[in-house]
């Protein structure tokens, strides 16, 4: 799930991640195909893809495949790449409303893995608008908690590059920024030394919702449900996890 917690339940997503590496790769993929066909295949005038293969690498996508996606993208195989970004919109059990972003290349079958999916496990699909007024665009950079850098290194690093802030997320930090200036600011962490995890546009809630273990257990279910289709590319939500929340759900992992 992406949004606002890359590290709220660690061991949780560590557990999906690793359970789902294929299904990882084809989505990471995916984006390296779309940034090479928009930006171009070389990653030093295209920081979208550079930022795409970065990504690639650090979840350990084979070079042979990070390759073969920038050829096909940019079109130098003679296969087409022609993906459609899709917002559906709906609500997790106890309100929590979604944004689910597909990258598909058949508009009718990502619907219906959206809407079973959330028919499967007690979500409601919404109308369109009716919660992603609720989220906005912003950039966002993941940077991993390290010896020796600390949120005062990175907001020094990144204030000039326009960041808006610096979010400590417990196992790491993340950089908050308007979509336009995220280059500045990812360049602006390079030239500090800082290393960051990945830099790319997201949608984050504007109001979050408190859920308590059992609603987020069923909140995370749902993400998982749909995060299985190999259209759904990213699921943002407004939930917000209290410390005490999230120790119940790292002791379900133990």
């Amino acid at each position: 799930m992406s949004g606002h917690s890359k590290w709220a339940t660690t061991k949780h997503k560590k557990a999906v991640i690793d359970a789902r590496r294929a299904k990882s790769f084809a989505k990471l993929i995916k984006n390296i195909e779309v940034a090479a066909k928009i930006g171009g295949p070389d990653p030093s005038g295209n920081p979208t893809l550079a930022d795409a293969i970065q990504k690639a690498k650090k979840t350990s996508v084979p070079n042979d495949n990070i390759d073969r996606a920038v050829k096909r993208g940019a079109g130098l195989t003679g296969d087409a790449v022609d993906y459609q970004t899709i917002m559906y919109e709906g609500y997790a059990p106890g309100g929590i409303a979604m944004l689910i972003e597909c990258l598909t290349d058949n508009r009718n079958r990502a619907a219906a893995e959206v809407r079973t999916a959330m028919t499967r496990n007690g979500g409601t699909m919404a109308d369109p608008g009716s919660v992603a007024y609720n989220f906005s665009r912003k950039g966002v950079i993941a940077i991993t908690k390290e010896d020796g850098v600390t949120e005062d290194d990175i907001l020094l690093a990144v204030l000039e590059a326009g960041a808006e802030e610096v979010v400590d997320q417990g196992g790491g930090f993340e950089v908050i920024t308007d979509p336009s200036q995220l280059l500045d600011a990812r360049n602006a962490l390079k030239e500090a030394g800082i290393e960051y995890d990945s830099a790319e546009a997201e949608f984050m809630p504007n109001l979050q919702v408190e859920a308590d273990a059992e609603t987020a257990r069923k909140v995370f279910r749902l993400v998982d449900a749909l995060e299985d289709s190999d259209d759904v590319q990213n699921v943002y939500t407004n939930v917000q996890l209290s410390a005490e929340v999230r120790a119940e759900l790292d002791a379900d992992d133990e």
